[in-house]
């Protein structure tokens, strides 16, 4: 019995290894359409999203078999129940990974869009974060979680830097408006990936402590 609850904890461990990958090819491919103008790129993170949802329902069936089946317990017990929340998180960043892609496309030759240096910065921080918050769930590693946790202050600085670098931009042309407001929206998908993988990184604690942290949900 105890080696069959093992091969399938082992498993979930795989699968949500394959769902961190997807979501963090998905940020890493819209980053690359925001900073190039490459289209296609946008649209392989839109035409990807499907592959996730199916992701996150293939590890959510695999977690309700664990619980129903095997009854796991304790440590072993947070661990399936950590990574039935996790999956939530791991979609909404698919989700604003694909929503960035898409305001790409709204980007693309326009004269007003120059300088995406801290945009680009929140982009490194947050695929660093997303990758290192599932790497910590699959190595069980405590100190990772928390250094994604540390790191979100420095996404929270870069974001509000961002938009003054909009506010900014409208007080040297006002015919940049629109496309400011692009910026600040895809800057907020950045902050809000942050918070995802904050989430992420706080169910790992709880899997390893049994505490938990509140943090908001977006």
């Amino acid at each position: 019995m105890r080696t069959t609850f093992n091969e399938q904890l082992s498993k979930l461990t795989q699968s949500m290894i394959e769902m961190g990958a997807l979501i963090e090819s998905a940020i890493t491919e819209a980053t690359k359409a925001l900073l190039t103008g490459d289209i296609g790129a946008a649209l392989v993170v839109v035409e990807g999203d499907d592959l996730i949802d199916d992701k996150e329902r293939d590890i959510e069936s695999q977690c309700l078999k664990l619980l129903l089946k095997q009854q796991p317990v304790a440590g072993d017990l947070r661990q399936v129940s950590a990574a039935l929340k996790m999956i939530t998180d791991m979609e909404r960043i698919a989700d604003q990974a694909a929503d960035i892609a898409e305001l790409c496309a709204y980007l693309t030759n326009r004269e007003c869009v120059k300088d995406l240096e801290h945009i680009s910065e929140m982009a490194k921080n947050t695929i660093q974060m997303v990758a290192d918050s599932v790497d910590a769930y699959a190595r069980m590693d405590l100190e990772l979680a928390q250094a994604v946790i540390d790191r979100d202050d420095v996404v929270d600085t870069l974001y509000l830097t961002a938009k003054k670098d909009t506010i900014d931009l409208v007080h040297r042309d006002p015919n940049c408006g629109e496309e400011a407001i692009d910026l600040l929206q895809i800057a907020k998908y950045y902050e809000r990936i942050g918070d995802h993988a904050v989430n992420i990184a706080e169910w790992v604690i709880f899997s390893i402590s049994g505490t938990r942290k509140n943090k908001r949900v977006l």
